[in-house]
């Protein structure tokens, strides 16, 4: 029996020798709401893994040459061991993982792939910090650890904007391929929260259907989104090809939010192999360009704006006070953020900006599946 409804139920046979009647149904009523609400809403996996911006450390063990190499679409999971402390001592949870994505799978474009560990539920009970885990996505350096930093920052800054986003927690990750019998020194990764989660969180479930127009979503939450990888410079997304856009509603007949996720491609991130799409004729992902759907009344802009507008100290905080970037690249960030407030709080530049879809010339109706015109 769970602790706290065993205690509840002690305090009701005590209480009892005193109610009589209806004052008795009404108070184990109360009770049982109560209790019920504390074992249903007490530490959940999500609050106590995503509580904190410390750093956690992980390891990673078992045959990882095997694991690393099977990048094919149909990859296969492999056995490992995953590793962290608690409480002051190391635990170890046997699990299995398979590497995942699709640009940053591939061998010649990133060292480590993205990994999908499988924790499988009824293995985590007994591990407060992973409890309820069940299929969680490990992001790994690619060209670089320090832009896996940045990527994470970038879902501090989208949990910001709203609810309706991604948790995050950065990690220290050491690889250790214990048939080699060769570790590496600790790199940074993240962990994401589940999507499932995340769908739960906003009581909603995640709704995995192709072909939806944004037209057809939420309205309020796509403009946040969508000014919200404008802010970020981040192009390589769609919501009809669902490239890294998951769909969540109340249910399937309903209109459907839109959240992001996978920021590597964003300006604000820097990595060198970022480049967008050629159809967009775009420089670079420091090239702005806001791929909303054509909207020329920019009165509906105005409540978004103003979001940002009163986020403003702390989405800049969110660079400025991390002990993890270097200086120059504070500097940078902070003139990138500056230009796109200029834009957002100037109404000439704001409207040739984001009524830019609406050119019938121009890129704004590109759609994007997996940095392909189609």
């Amino acid at each position: 029996m769970h602790p706290p409804l065993a205690g509840h139920l002690h305090l009701i046979f005590w209480r009892m020798r005193f109610i009589t009647g209806s004052t008795l149904f009404a108070f184990l009523f109360s009770l049982l709401c109560r209790t019920m609400g504390h074992a249903q809403s007490g530490d959940t996996a999500e609050n106590l893994l995503f509580s904190t911006d410390e750093v956690l450390e992980i390891r990673l063990s078992g045959d990882l040459r095997k694991l690393m190499n099977d990048r094919d679409d149909d990859s296969q999971y492999h056995p490992i061991t995953f590793s962290y402390p608690e409480n002051g001592s190391l635990v170890s949870i046997p699990i299995k993982a398979k590497t995942r994505g699709h640009f940053r799978l591939a061998k010649e474009n990133c060292a480590y792939p993205p990994l999908l560990l499988n924790f499988s539920k009824k293995n985590t009970a007994a591990y407060p910090l992973f409890s309820g885990q069940d299929k969680m996505k490990l992001v790994t350096p690619c060209k670089g650890d320090k832009f896996v930093v940045r990527e994470y920052l970038v879902y501090k800054l989208y949990n910001l904007i709203g609810a309706k986003s991604l948790k995050a927690r950065l990690a220290k990750v050491v690889y250790e391929d214990s048939v080699k019998g060769k570790m590496t020194a600790p790199l940074f990764g993240i962990l994401l929260e589940e999507e499932d989660q995340m769908a739960k969180r906003n009581n909603t479930v995640v709704i995995d259907k192709k072909s939806v127009r944004p037209e057809q979503t939420n309205s309020s939450d796509f403009l946040k989104m969508a000014v919200f990888e404008y802010l970020i410079g981040n192009t390589d997304w769609s919501v009809q090809y669902l490239q890294n856009i998951k769909l969540i509603a109340t249910d399937s007949l309903n209109i459907p939010s839109t959240v992001a996720y996978d920021f590597d491609h964003a300006g604000i991130v820097g990595a060198p192999y970022a480049k967008p799409a050629e159809e967009l004729e775009l420089s670079s992902t420091l090239e702005r360009r806001y791929r909303g759907y054509c909207m020329t009344d920019m009165s509906q802009f105005e409540e978004v704006f103003s979001l940002f507008n009163e986020l403003k100290e702390k989405i800049y905080r969110v660079y400025t006070d991390s002990p993890l970037l270097e200086d120059n690249y504070k500097k940078a960030t902070v003139k990138f953020l500056d230009e796109f407030y200029k834009t957002i709080n100037d109404p000439k530049e704001a409207k040739t900006e984001f009524t830019y879809p609406c050119k019938k010339d121009g890129t704004g109706n590109v759609v994007i599946k997996g940095l392909r015109k189609e």
